[in-house]
């Protein structure tokens, strides 16, 4: 990944936000790696590097600063695009595919050789896979020493380190200090929730998201308010709830996580930023998308858009298949039936979270369509599960976006739309476009008159590698278009919302 030592300089020097999480600068004199925002004063250009990323200053030898926190700095992916397969293993890496494999196992489940993975990663990452992987284990149990109260046997086991010994070593030879000395007093609890922040790079479309969610929250599953998104959750065997809330003067969330078992926090905190589509570099992809004259004036009315993603690949397959040609509301219904009937109970949710929602095994045999739908949707969801428990690696982003539109297309009562819904929000594919969209294809009707699916992917060739994006800022245009339709013909009883969910309406509706 090349970076301008000279355009670096000057962002350093100016302390210029927009920089933050593009690339950090290492002081030889110091033996430091800090953000380009970091107060400091200000290193003479000899005496610095700048990186891509911070596992590359991190395996360069250099240690991360303790005063601008390199741990909390927006995690923005200026490679994606660049090189699907870096993009999918540091997904896998992010989720802990490292803490108990090695490179070699990372590859075969990429599908491709060690060298090459070493390569790419040294080309777009500048640091190695195991760099990584290392890098993401410390930054994660700094953050964990600084904003929480947890233990630090407990923080060595939530960052992946093997096993205490091990996390105390690598922070005595990174710090000069055993990881407890870098704890500061008054550590950040509520009550059992454990509490961290996540940044993002501005600006952030925050209402869009979250009412984005509060139409689709699943009854005893979600709950949605416009300033805290709640929800349950079951990641390998522990159980819990998550809740986020938006901090915009500090372009950060506030996550806070009722767990049992801290091992799992890692995934946790991976799947809030997929939800929120945190790892967006906007300001790339609005730049990119602006050069389209129909897509400019919809990018500069929500430059932060972002893609609301999937907490659950199989729970967003559900999803789309329950909300196929009905309302919104009618998907909600269903899916809250679902869950009442298969789901598992939860204790200590609060108010609205009773249950998780239903896990493959429970719905292979199950009689879904009995709970008021047509049968082939009900044994399309059937046929899912019994998928997803094959082939535990349906839902990862471990092969390219046609592969895993083959994937899932090849299971019964899956169609193309909604293998590249899923791979939109749930594998996070920022290409996956389903150009047979109505909504997509009303947004650019002109004079009436729709462009076919073909014509549209013809156009879309123009958007990669941000198809994705382009058809959510056509979503949401559409769906505004139709809602003042409805508002000026309020009195007709046939117009209806769209869902989100089916195979012919917007996606962002």
């Amino acid at each position: 990944m090349e970076l301008d030592p000279d355009i670096c300089y000057r962002a350093l020097s100016a302390r210029d936000p927009r920089f933050d999480g593009r690339f950090f600068v290492a002081v030889h004199t110091t033996g430091i790696y800090c953000r380009p925002i970091c107060p400091a004063r200000t290193p003479f250009r000899k005496n610095i590097t700048f990186y891509p990323t911070a596992a590359a200053a991190q395996e360069a030898g250099y240690r991360p600063c303790l005063r601008c926190r390199p741990e909390t700095a927006p995690n923005i992916g200026a490679w994606r695009g660049t090189s699907n397969t870096v993009s999918r293993a540091l997904a896998l890496i992010e989720a802990g595919a490292m803490d108990d494999d090695d490179v070699e196992a990372l590859a075969a489940r990429l599908g491709i050789g060690e060298r090459q993975l070493r390569r790419l990663f040294q080309e777009h990452i500048g640091a190695s896979p195991l760099a990584v992987a290392q890098t993401r284990r410390i930054l994660l149990a700094k953050q964990l020493i600084h904003e929480t109260g947890l233990p630090m046997t407990e923080i060595a086991m939530a960052a992946g380190f093997g096993s205490t010994r091990r996390f105390n070593d690598t922070f005595q030879h990174l710090f000069g200090r055993p990881p407890s000395a870098l704890r500061r007093r008054g550590a950040a609890r509520d009550g059992s929730a454990l509490e961290l922040t996540l940044s993002y790079k501005p600006p952030f479309e925050w209402d869009a998201i979250v009412g984005f969610l509060a139409a689709r929250a699943i009854p005893g599953i979600e709950t949605v308010s416009p300033s805290l998104y709640r929800r349950t959750f079951s990641i390998g065997g522990s159980t819990g709830t998550v809740a986020v809330s938006h901090e915009p003067a500090r372009n950060r969330l506030r996550v806070a996580v009722r767990l049992g078992d801290v091992g799992a926090l890692p995934a946790i905190l991976s799947r809030v930023r997929r939800v929120f589509d945190l790892g967006a570099d906007p300001e790339t992809i609005a730049a990119h998308l602006s050069t389209d004259p129909v897509l400019a004036p919809m990018v500069a009315r929500r430059p932060g858009l972002r893609l609301p993603g999937g907490w659950d690949g199989f729970e967003l397959a559900v999803r789309a298949v329950m909300g196929q040609q009905i309302t919104i509301a009618g998907a909600r219904n269903l899916l809250g039936k679902l869950v009442a009937a298969y789901g598992a109970p939860i204790a200590g949710g609060g108010e609205g979270l009773t249950h998780v929602f239903p896990s493959p095994a429970s719905l292979v045999d199950a009689e879904i369509a009995a709970l008021g739908m047509p049968g082939a949707r009900g044994r399309a969801i059937s046929n899912m599960a019994r998928a997803a428990l094959a082939d535990p690696s349906l839902f990862e982003r471990a092969a390219s976006l046609d592969e895993a539109i083959a994937k899932l297309c090849a299971v019964p009562g899956i169609g193309e739309w909604t293998a590249h819904y899923v791979a939109i929000r749930a594998l996070r594919e920022p290409d996956g476009f389903p150009a047979s969209d109505i909504g997509l294809l009303r947004a650019l009707a002109e004079d009436g008159v729709r462009p076919t699916p073909k014509a549209l992917l013809a156009r879309a060739e123009a958007w990669r590698p941000w198809r994705a994006y382009a058809a959510q800022h056509l979503w949401t245009h559409d769906f505004g278009t139709l809602e003042a339709k409805k508002e000026k013909f309020s009195n007709r009883q046939d117009v209806k919302t769209p869902s989100s969910d089916d195979g012919v309406a917007p996606a962002a509706s």
